[in-house]
């Protein structure tokens, strides 16, 4: 990490509001677990969050720094025009400003957008079928799922309006010869719902390098697999798991909390 960086990190905290360092320490999180779980593509894709009690304010990742190294205090804060908040040595890539601005702006309850390159993810989505329902996973998330078709780089503004409408009020979307994308109220939310899509994925990959006849879930337990979810993860919610990922972080990478 540069010195320039080390030293904004040495002072931020005490400039932030209790609820905005907050948020940032749980986003530094989510970025430091996608890289430990091996779904990060070096310093690309990114992980949005709303700051708390702000006029359409966010958090982003300062474009350059590993998703591995990212701290409370090097996130970046922006507004609803990608103008930065407060002084930063880094810039934001503007094909993630492109994605993530659309999405806050459209749905009040994603106050965390989380997307990513995974390996099994895009593999997925170049398959015209899309994500198969044979695993429980996948049923998961085929009960919350859009498809949003592939436009190239996300720098055009005109695609804004389709890609909220492909997420519709959906917690997954699947970025056709893209990736995968999530939303949450919070940043373990969007993280639990991207390891579900994840592991759908690979178990997909996997199933379908074996060759064999697959069996599908039958539709009418495809129908009722969004209300079961809701007893199971408690409406999706990430607290249930994010405590302990917090632990295996502190771990295994400490210091997000700077």
């Amino acid at each position: 990490m540069s010195p320039t960086a080390s030293k904004a990190e040495d002072s931020l905290k005490g400039k932030v509001s209790a609820e905005e360092w907050e948020a940032r320490v749980n986003l530094a999180a989510a970025y430091r677990l996608v890289a430990l779980y091996g779904w990060d593509d070096l310093v690309f894709t990114h992980i949005s969050s709303r700051v708390p009690n702000s006029d359409h304010h966010f958090l982003i990742n300062p474009y350059g720094m590993m998703f591995e190294e990212v701290t409370a205090s090097s996130l970046v804060k922006i507004d609803a025009d990608g103008n930065k908040i407060q002084d930063s040595p880094y810039d934001v890539n503007p094909a993630g400003f492109t994605i993530h601005s659309a999405i806050h702006a459209a749905r009040d309850d994603a106050h965390c957008v989380m997307h990513t390159h995974s390996l099994n993810g895009v593999a997925v989505s170049t398959q015209k079928e899309g994500l198969l329902p044979i695993s429980q996973q996948a049923t998961l998330v085929l009960s919350n799922l859009g498809y949003h078709d592939y436009e190239g780089i996300a720098l055009n503004e005109d695609e804004k309006p389709r890609l909220v409408a492909d997420l519709g009020e959906n917690v997954f979307l699947m970025l056709r010869n893209h990736g995968l994308l999530t939303v949450g109220q919070t940043p373990a939310d969007a993280f639990l719902a991207m390891y579900i899509f994840e592991a759908a994925c690979m178990i997909q990959v996997r199933a379908l390098a074996g060759n064999r006849e697959l069996i599908p879930v039958q539709q009418e337990i495809l129908d009722g697999v969004r209300e079961a979810a809701q007893v199971v993860t408690k409406g999706m919610f990430g607290g249930l798991a994010w405590p302990g990922l917090l632990r295996k972080l502190d771990r295994q990478n400490p210091g997000y909390d700077l």
